[in-house]
């Protein structure tokens, strides 16, 4: 299949050809039809399916298919948990739309209310924006949910994890009137994911997608025993010397990447970092420093590096 035989325009065709898909993943020839067909979409996709495509060109299909009469407030509205997602669904949704006149705007946590106020300002076909930041506009009566028609919620486990239940169901009872709604999810499982979906969702249609094989064949998985902290840091030691060139290290909590960044650092290696509550400037120059190969293990804490897409990772 390809991205034509999708329906879509020859703008977002040339778009993702010039992005580098060549065909579209399984996840997205499961959700473009249905959800260009205006039904809600209940899907789980991982992270590296192609999920953010999935839902960005639907909703794009339906700006280009039903242009706006007149300038106006956002009418695609897609939230993302952490910023960094929030940064990356936004570059994505702008490299789509590069040849059209769609206008594409981001706001999250950590930057500054002025930056906001100039955001907010556009007439906005799509705003991708963090579900705390935006409540707060929404509280001050600086951001207007009314005209939106398109409610999409990425990484949703991650939102409830976070404690943003009740925060996107109150931005959801704000954009009302919208006519169609997507969720996207690493696992459908749990009962807080159906609660949202019953919630947010109306009838939806369910989808589950996997890596395909030629995806899962590029990952290699083992894991290490380890007698106590000792041989367990010498472990990692070995194998961030020896065996990768780029590395991504989680740990569970801001304390423990603190020990484990001094130690590493005693040992010679060279590292950057990501954890809670760290400032956004902060966090985008530990992410360049990364990706750019200047240096090459990052430190994360699992809720601040959620759905963080860094290519090459060895």
């Amino acid at each position: 299949m390809t991205f034509e035989e999708l329906e879509l325009d020859d703008a977002l065709c040339q778009a993702v050809a010039e992005m580098g898909f060549e065909t579209p993943t399984s996840i997205q020839q499961l959700v473009v039809p249905h959800a260009m067909d205006g039904r809600d979409i209940l899907a789980s996709a991982p992270t590296g399916t192609g999920k953010t495509a999935a839902y960005l060109l639907p909703a794009c299909q339906f700006l280009l298919d039903f242009p706006r009469r007149q300038p106006g407030a956002t009418r695609i509205l897609i939230l993302a948990p952490t910023r960094e997602l929030a940064i990356q669904v936004y570059e994505q949704a702008v490299a789509i739309t590069k040849h059209t006149e769609l206008v594409c705007g981001v706001i999250t946590g950590g930057i500054n209310y002025g930056t906001d106020k100039e955001t907010l300002s556009k007439n906005l076909d799509i705003l991708v924006a963090t579900p705390g930041r935006l409540f707060e506009h929404i509280e001050k009566e600086t951001a207007d949910c009314r005209d939106i028609e398109c409610l999409i919620l990425d990484e949703a486990d991650r939102m409830l994890d976070m404690g943003f239940s009740n925060i996107v169901n109150q931005i959801a009872s704000e954009a009302r009137w919208r006519k169609q709604n997507m969720l996207f999810s690493a696992t459908l499982e749990g009962a807080g994911v159906k609660y949202f979906s019953k919630e947010i969702l109306q009838n939806p249609e369910i989808i589950e997608a996997s890596p395909s094989r030629k995806e899962k064949n590029k990952i290699h998985q083992w894991y290490h025993l380890a007698d106590d902290l000792a041989h367990k840091q010498a472990l990692l030691v070995h194998i961030l010397k020896e065996q990768v060139t780029t590395a991504v290290v989680f740990v569970k909590t801001r304390e423990r990447l603190q020990m484990l960044k001094d130690f590493l650092a005693s040992q010679g290696l060279q590292v950057c970092w990501l954890q809670g509550e760290m400032p956004q400037d902060k966090r985008n120059a530990a992410l360049a420093r990364f990706k750019s190969g200047e240096v090459p293990i990052l430190l994360a804490t699992d809720v601040a590096a959620r759905g963080i897409d860094v290519p090459n990772v060895s």
